[in-house]
């Protein structure tokens, strides 16, 4: 098989197939975009969602969201930041399951009609070969795509994708993986949308060779990837050509990875929070919960002003029984940004976010609500504590109070249940799992 994808959910999706059928297969990810500019600054996915909120605090007039909405997709790829789709492109390169250069070409580039010309070429020899995926897939691999995540900053949603794909690779992968090397390798490259850096920086800084040769100490080297060759034979000739994008070990953004899980009485089978985008002042918060139960009812409250300085709102049924389906909350995390509240509000929900979200989001919390998890027995008011140094999540309760609250609440019918619909809500497994489905029906 030869994999021709490129936005978020489409890649992960491929490679589980790759892993579940097992025959010879090569990815060609599509490559980002061009970064738009308007008025000498960078505009792009991201400022359209937070220049909704700004519009609406009256910070920005709805011809100037015009202007930013004509200029931040100048031509075709996938978004030009380290959002979901570019950091599973980066993932599968590091997972050895792209060719080398493959993740940051950009989709107009020459270099990425060269590199799908290469893919051709080298399903041939992987075909002459019998070089299967699960060959490539291994244990190893999949921590060094961890660690490639880790230190790029990438997409929360990769925690979700790579225990996805690992299940039909037949790997155990618990989330403990991602805060084991999330404590020792470094945050190095300061990428869109928490930094400034956009994905054709880093191509030209030397891609993800330059940046896994870098990691070398870290990094599983005799791993077998689609060349045919092993990691260190695919990157033993790279160079890092802008340290300013691919910082040195010595000087990182920050000390630990880009991603964190946490524990506590509001998750106890985790929760993830991407650290990398967080405000430094806000890695210790704590305050009043306002409570809704979906999406929508979240964004109306922060477009109407009901969210204050010092909140921390969460959005429950949002999980992959209760969306159903696990919808990103780029709306909400966007508009509290655009409203001028990302450095003084926290977001937590058992939904997930886009790799465009930033602040103190914190998503994926389980067991979601629709399974009775903590989520569901808070009201507005109960006071949550975050300290993400000790990767804790908490709501200031006793354990009594929750159990009597959780005997009293009342699950609510879900949004779709017909068709296809319900046998999903019946399958899905929970997002500490991968949000994949079960193997018996419920």
């Amino acid at each position: 098989m030869v994999l021709i994808t490129n936005c978020d959910k489409i890649t992960p999706g491929m490679l589980m197939a790759a892993a579940r059928l097992n025959i010879p297969s090569i990815v060609v990810t599509g490559g980002p975009m061009l970064s738009g500019r308007l008025k000498g600054r960078i505009v792009d996915v991201t400022t359209i969602f937070e220049a909704i909120g700004e519009v609406k605090a009256g910070k920005l007039s709805l011809d100037e969201l015009k202007m930013i909405e004509d200029k931040a997709f100048p031509g075709c790829g996938s978004c030009n930041g380290m959002y979901t789709a570019n950091t599973m492109a980066c993932i599968t390169e590091a997972l050895g399951m792209s060719l080398p250069g493959c993740a940051t070409a950009l989709a107009v580039s020459s270099a990425k009609l060269r590199i799908a010309k290469e893919s051709g070429e080298k399903i041939v020899e992987l075909v002459r070969k019998n070089i299967k995926p699960r060959e490539i897939m291994t244990k190893e691999a999949f921590e060094n795509a961890v660690i490639v995540d880790l230190v790029l900053g990438g997409s929360t949603n990769t925690v979700l994708h790579l225990k996805a794909i690992a299940k039909e690779a037949e790997i155990d992968f618990p989330l403990s993986v991602f805060d084991n090397y999330g404590r020792k390798v470094p945050h190095l490259c300061d990428m869109r949308p928490a930094g400034p850096h956009d994905l054709q920086e880093l191509d030209e800084a030397g891609g993800i060779p330059a940046l896994m040769k870098k990691l070398k100490q870290f990094l599983y080297l005799d791993v077998l990837t689609v060349t045919g060759k092993t990691v260190w034979e695919n990157i033993k000739d790279a160079t890092v050509y802008n340290r300013e994008v691919i910082r040195p070990l010595h000087n990182p953004i920050h000390s630990e990875g880009g991603l964190a899980i946490l524990y506590g009485n509001l998750a106890p089978k985790g929760a993830v929070v991407k650290l990398s985008a967080v405000p430094r002042k806000m890695l210790r918060y704590a305050g009043p919960a306002k409570v809704y139960d979906s999406e929508e009812e979240a964004v109306k409250a922060i477009l109407d002003g009901k969210i204050v300085e010092g909140d921390v709102v969460v959005i429950r049924y949002e999980g992959p029984k209760g969306g159903p389906g696990m919808r990103e909350m780029l709306s909400p995390t966007a508009t509290i940004a655009g409203m001028g509240l990302a450095e003084s509000v926290a977001l937590v929900t058992d939904g997930r976010f886009s790799g465009a979200s930033r602040g103190l989001c914190i998503g994926h919390v389980s067991p979601e609500t629709v399974e009775g998890g903590p989520i569901a027995a808070l009201e507005n008011g109960d006071i949550i504590e975050i300290n993400l140094p000790e990767r804790k999540i908490n709501v200031k309760l006793g354990d009594e109070v929750i159990t009597e609250r959780l005997a009293r609440w009342k699950l609510k019918s879900p949004k779709i249940y017909s068709g296809y619909i319900q046998r999903y809500i019946c399958l899905v497994g929970s997002a500490d799992e991968g949000a994949v489905f079960k193997e018996k029906l419920c």
